[in-house]
């Protein structure tokens, strides 16, 4: 090792150490150990342009183990990203740009939000499925006037903690199974966590474990090897075939007085430990935030090297506009996440004689035709494409072997297929959407949660969606889950009441800038007439006054979402033979209508009337629409084990019970 490069790696170190020690709070341990690993692949295989973080042929690079995120910081602010040393200096405190975890859209360079363990491990994979589908659709195949846009590696520190959680282990196998021979991630391997040595808990054969799962996996046995380090990731970029996992045995808190202990981990050394850790590492320890002048030279060629990456791609783009421009003009669209200008002209209008249509069965055929629109339309289901309705017909599926495919099979893998959508997503140039039951949602919370907090423009098709889809019982029976999803800050969530409402949901879904979740049903509903109805129009404003009360002045106001909008259109038909003006409000999403201006809301639910929500679910949070004189159908228990429209009668969703509760409303 030079004493060049000696002195960046401690310059990364202490940086975060001074870091942490300034905010007395954070984890100094794992930029100790893992600052050699992460200079080597920034400073000599990473290609970025610090000047343009979103240049979109960079390699991605993903912190996993995001407790370490002094360690990335320190990496940004000395490669020339925009992150002054102010910021540095204001780690973990109000309004900085350096956050406990690292935060997309927060911080310059940040790719996406981690910290959760294992988040990050599956968020890579899915950059490096969006990185192989892109290469398959757009760049040509090989030959003289081959132009490869679409080149980039996806890498990513991860950590113990990652390779434990169980997401990791569902995107590690499915990555083996797809050859993504472009995702190379490197090993933290100190044997440390919170509680202690890993051996309490975690004493697998790691490079054994990747190994079956496909993964090409080489050992480094000294972390502080740089070119040992080095050969590895060379060797790595080698294999096409493979996904890479690299372990690099590093030491927690390498040169502290706490190196090696689970104290290193999550707490700042102390004044006493820093000062001997700096003397250790031969580092001036009367300075903090110390950045040497040749270092700083060093670190400084970043941005020439990333601006003669980016303008010789420009270039290249020149050319392949000239050679492909129809190509070009989609990839164009795609990188800036743009639709086409007629994404959406297929998209089916339903006639009301068709008989009834499942919601599920609506959103496959809109789907569909839009597939046909938009060639950068991705994505499939755990397991269940036949149940949901996600398959792409007449389409590929994305495989090792046909990198052009739509149709992802991510297995039974809900959790991951969550986080892998929010990779697809941040990656950028894809529309990815992911479908399971509404009910299993619980099993990507975590992935749906880091998708609202970063705003990653992921598509959440969930069916089967009330007690309604039936015979399946109380296990798969969502009745909690549409609040749960609803309390989940930045998620839009989407419960159409029927086909032509599922088409106006998806054309919500595909335009919105933040995650969307679709709640789908497995049973038939009516079919309302858009010619009578403001359906795509209601929809956009996430309620609606769907059907006016038959007198023009209603005394009542039947407010429901996704299924039960069919039973309130024949109650108030009830309603109206006893005399009883009601008027039905359609709400699907409770986001988009609490965007809409007061005059608007309030015109759709006047706050003097009564009003009676009917939705087969928890009733939680629908108090704050309906007032505490309103009246709520919904279900606090769980479901049964029957046909769908008994149990759905049984619990109470039918039109005597709406009539009567309505009625006792109005006094009657």
């Amino acid at each position: 090792m030079s004493s060049v490069d000696e002195r960046c790696i401690n310059t990364i170190r202490f940086l975060a150490v001074d870091a942490v020690e300034k905010a007395r709070s954070g984890h100094p341990g794992m930029p100790l150990g893992a600052a050699p690993m992460a200079y080597v692949l920034w400073d000599r295989f990473l290609r970025h342009n610090p000047a343009n973080p979103n240049w979109f042929d960079r390699d991605r690079f993903v912190l996993s183990a995001g407790h370490g995120s002094a360690l990335i910081y320190a990496l940004l602010h000395l490669f020339g990203y925009d992150l002054p040393m102010k910021e540095l200096r204001e780690f973990r405190q109000w309004q900085s740009k350096t956050a406990g975890h690292p935060e997309h859209g927060l911080t310059p360079g940040i790719e996406v939000t981690t910290g959760p363990l294992g988040q990050g491990f599956a968020m890579g994979v899915g950059m490096a499925i969006a990185e192989a589908f892109l290469t398959g659709v757009f760049n040509p195949p090989p030959g003289e006037d081959a132009v490869p846009m679409i080149d980039h590696y996806t890498y990513a520190i991860v950590s113990d903690g990652d390779l434990m959680e169980g997401v990791a282990s569902e995107a590690a196998s499915l990555a083996g199974h797809l050859k993504l021979g472009k995702l190379i991630y490197l090993y933290d391997d100190n044997h440390i966590s919170i509680d202690g040595r890993t051996e309490l808990a975690f004493t697998e054969d790691v490079a054994l474990r990747f190994d079956a799962y496909g993964w090409h996996v080489q050992s480094v046995g000294d972390g502080n090897d740089i070119d040992a380090i080095e050969t590895a990731i060379q060797r790595a970029q080698d294999e096409k075939e493979k996904p890479s996992l690299i372990c690099v045995r590093t030491h927690i808190g390498y040169g502290s007085p706490k190196q090696d202990s689970a104290s290193a981990h999550g707490e700042p050394l102390g004044t006493e430990a820093t000062m001997a850790t700096k003397d250790k590492l031969n580092w001036p320890n009367d300075k903090a935030f110390y950045v040497p002048e040749d270092v700083r030279d060093h670190f400084g060629q970043a941005l020439a090297r990333g601006q003669e990456a980016e303008d010789a791609w420009e270039e290249r783009f020149a050319m392949y506009r000239e050679r492909h421009p129809e190509k070009a003009g989609h990839l164009e669209k795609a990188i800036r996440g743009r639709l086409p200008e007629d994404w959406d002209a297929e998209i089916p209008v339903f006639d009301t004689g068709g008989g009834e249509i499942a919601t599920r069965k609506a959103s496959g055929m809109v789907l569909n035709a839009v597939a046909k629109r938009l060639p950068t339309l991705i994505g499939g289901s755990a397991d269940l494409s036949g149940s949901n309705q996600t398959f792409l017909k007449d389409l590929p599926q994305f495989s090792a072997k046909d990198r052009t495919g739509r149709n992802l099979h991510f297995g039974v893998r809900e959790h991951a297929m969550g986080a892998i959508l929010n990779g697809m997503a941040r990656h950028g140039g894809v529309v990815p959407y992911g479908g399971t039951f509404l009910v299993f949602s619980d099993y990507m919370r975590p992935a749906i949660r880091i998708a609202a907090l970063m705003q990653a423009p992921s598509i959440f098709v969930f069916t089967h969606d009330s007690v309604g889809l039936g015979e399946d019982g109380p296990t798969h029976q969502p009745i909690e889950h549409l609040a749960s999803l609803r309390a989940v800050p930045g998620l839009t969530l989407i419960r159409p009441a029927d086909a032509n409402e599922t088409a106006a949901a998806w054309r919500v879904a595909i335009q919105h800038p933040g995650p969307v979740a679709l709640a789908l049903t497995r049973q038939g509903l009516p079919v309302l007439d858009p010619e009578r109805h403001p359906i795509a129009l209601g929809v956009a404003k996430g309620a609606y006054i769907l059907s006016e009360a038959p007198t023009g002045v209603p005394d009542v106001v039947l407010l429901a979402s996704g299924s039960e909008v069919s039973l309130v259109v024949m109650a108030q038909q009830e309603l109206g033979q006893k005399g009883v003006g009601a008027r039905v409000v359609s709400m699907p999403c409770w986001e988009l209508f609490d965007q809409q201006t007061d005059s608007y809301r309030q015109d759709v639910l006047p706050p003097n009337l009564p009003k009676l929500v009917v939705e087969a679910g928890s009733p939680q949070g629908w108090r704050e629409y309906i007032g505490d004189k309103g009246g709520i159908v919904g279900i606090d228990r769980f479901g049964a084990s029957a046909p769908g429209k008994m149990v759905l009668k049984k619990l109470g969703f039918h039109v005597d019970r709406i009539v009567a509760e309505a009625l006792t409303l109005v006094g009657q």
